[in-house]
């Protein structure tokens, strides 16, 4: 479990120790500076989960004050619990201003001390998971579905989330990549830390590299805060990872492996605790082929490897997701729709090829368009019903050109299809929902010439 790491700083050496003895007595670990210099440099080889600042140093080019400022302006994320032996109302109310989580006077008891820093960390960590919830556009975490994909995909994150191993996510886009990441960082002992995103997309190609490692001015002075130290106790996501440029993908092999980077202009290393996920929806082995991804950079992201499937491997958790979109835009809408049985059917037979992000773009569009709180077939998208005014033509003159027998025979092997699809091949369940027995379905497929295991028709001999 990654501990949180507390920064004292104090010019008093008795008070600086018996902080920290106190503090690793709760299993905290903890770094000491005397002044404003020593704080800075530890800041930044690598930020604290939370600062105990002393207010009055000497021999300080900086106040306690000052420091929670320049703090503040590079990890505003970084709580911050004031101290000072000469305190008053003036100061206190100046730091709380500040942005200080709260101010104690000296003599303080080791007991409201314990309290506040437990207080503060985790109204950090619940500041910072809302702030990165609110810019992935995520509500929830939740991961649904009771198909065996998915019965079998919860099982495994159990397992990942407790190890601190590097994951590869692969799966087609929109399948749910961010969110199992998610998932296995709430899940994992780095929960308490921070999940961040590096959308390699979208990063800007010129200013990669400082993007992901950080800056530092001339000065010694940290500029730009990196995804990596931005990550520090918790956990870096890599969505896309090969749109990476290969020149960058070189230098993470090393930041990856060691832990430990320099900032672009900066001469010191940087340390720091970092699990990192990864995600791709390509394939990942025809990319190192095509050069495209390091080889090296891969067998280091996919120690654990996870495959996601597309939503048509999964047809049976359609209606529940569904259920769960109309669920979610309730609240906004101010009553909830529902899937009438026939556009629940259409839902499972389509194949979904934007995946769980299409379906719930689908039940968006469903909620603001359709005045119904039952949502019929007819109300579907065309995409979903497979057609559109012209195919709608088309098929029926070539059904209409068609003898009754052979008409009747080309809609029931269409529709058997489709059934066999929605139900994944499954002849039982196919056969409950259309309501026939397990036998008499055998054999329409048989006189179809439909193969139940592989779902397409052969041809007759006839």
């Amino acid at each position: 479990m990654v501990k949180p790491e507390i920064l004292i700083v104090d010019d008093e050496r008795d008070i600086r120790e018996m902080i920290s003895l106190l503090l690793e007595d709760e299993g905290y670990a903890c770094r000491l500076a005397s002044n404003a210099e020593e704080a800075r440099k530890i800041v930044q080889e690598h930020p604290p989960s939370l600062v105990v600042l002393d207010i009055w140093m000497d021999k300080s080019d900086m106040d306690g004050l000052e420091l929670q400022k320049w703090m503040r302006q590079l990890y505003p994320n970084v709580p911050a619990i004031m101290i000072s032996g000469h305190g008053n109302i003036e100061t206190a109310v100046q730091a709380m201003k500040d942005g200080a989580y709260d101010f104690v006077e000296k003599p303080f008891k080791s007991d409201r001390l314990l309290l506040l820093v437990e207080r503060a960390l985790k109204m950090a960590a619940i500041t910072a998971e809302n702030d990165d919830l609110k810019k992935a556009n995520v509500s929830d975490l939740s991961i649904i579905g009771n198909s065996a994909v998915i019965t079998q995909l919860r099982q495994s994150l159990e397992r990942v989330a407790q190890s601190n191993s590097r994951v590869m996510i692969t799966g087609p886009a929109g399948s749910g990549k961010e969110l199992v990441a998610r998932n296995i960082h709430a899940q994992s002992q780095r929960r308490q830390g921070r999940f961040v995103l590096a959308n390699c997309a979208l990063l800007s190609p010129d200013r990669l590299t400082a993007e992901l490692f950080g800056t530092e001015g001339t000065d010694g002075r940290q500029r730009i805060v990196g995804l990596f130290e931005q990550a520090h106790g918790g956990t870096l996501y890599f969505d896309e990872i090969g749109d990476l440029p290969l020149e960058t993908q070189g230098k993470l092999v090393r930041a990856i492996q060691d832990q430990r980077f320099r900032r672009v202009g900066g001469s010191a290393e940087v340390t720091v605790d970092v699990r990192v996920i990864s995600a791709s929806s390509l394939d990942v082995q025809k990319e190192i082929s095509d050069g495209n991804l390091r080889e090296d950079l891969f067998y280091r992201l996919s120690v654990v490897p996870l495959e996601l499937s597309p939503l048509a491997k999964r047809r049976d958790d359609i209606p529940l997701l569904a259920h769960h979109f109309f669920t979610r835009t309730k609240t906004a809408q101010g009553k909830m729709k529902q899937l009438s049985k026939e556009a629940s059917a259409m839902m499972q037979v389509y194949d979904w090829p934007g995946n769980v992000t299409q379906l719930q773009n689908v039940i968006d569009w469903l909620t603001i368009m359709v005045d119904k709180d039952i949502i019929g077939e007819d109300d579907l998208p065309p995409e979903i019903l497979g057609r559109s005014s012209e195919k709608q033509s088309a098929g029926f003159d070539h059904v209409v050109g068609l003898p009754l027998k052979a008409a009747r025979e080309q809609f029931e092997t269409q529709y058997l299809l489709s059934q066999l699809s929605r139900f994944n091949g499954n002849i039982s369940r196919t056969a409950s929902f259309i309501g026939m027995e397990r036998s008499a379905l055998h054999r329409k497929l048989k006189s179809l010439n439909i193969n139940p295991d592989t779902g397409i028709t052969v041809e007759s001999d006839e």
